[in-house]
């Protein structure tokens, strides 16, 4: 499956959940490296049961979501999974408020 210019939900071991455009992947001697553009991670989220329902539906609960500010580049490594987000996912998740504290 080719995820290079898709926007996906990515998921990394030890480092949490990410969602951003990949705009490359590289299988190193520690695993499996994605770069991403455009990236939020999402600390938290309601209104969706897992990262399959929140890259397919969005969340239903934006409120209650804590999204981080937009970085315009990220390499994460030790990727687990990485999930192409759907249209409607990708409105439900850009339309989240930046979680500031």
């Amino acid at each position: 499956m080719e995820f290079i210019n898709k926007k996906c939900v990515v998921r990394c071991y030890g480092a949490g959940v990410f969602f951003g455009t990949v705009t490359a992947k590289n299988d190193t001697v520690a695993g499996v490296e994605v770069e991403l553009a455009d990236v939020r991670r999402l600390w938290y989220w309601d209104g969706a049961a897992s990262l399959s329902q929140l890259a397919t539906e969005g969340v239903r609960s934006p409120q209650n979501c804590k999204f981080t500010v937009k970085v315009p580049q990220m390499i994460v490594t030790q990727v687990i999974e990485i999930i192409p987000a759907t249209e409607a996912a990708i409105k439900s998740i850009e339309s989240i408020v930046e979680w500031k504290r």
